[in-house]
């Protein structure tokens, strides 16, 4: 759960802070942050469903 908090925040850096990268760079961080959120995402559901 806490990667997908950090994901999220991560995703908000990447899209409205960080205005000094180039594009191809933002989205490339913008895809690592969505594919990371989903496995986050993904773990949590398999841990409650375990519990």
């Amino acid at each position: 759960m806490l990667v997908a908090v950090f994901n999220l925040m991560w995703l908000g850096v990447v899209i409205y802070a960080d205005v000094t990268s180039t594009l191809w760079s933002r989205l490339t961080q913008a895809a690592v942050a969505l594919l990371l959120l989903g496995w986050a995402a993904k773990r949590t559901a398999q841990m409650i469903g375990k519990a």
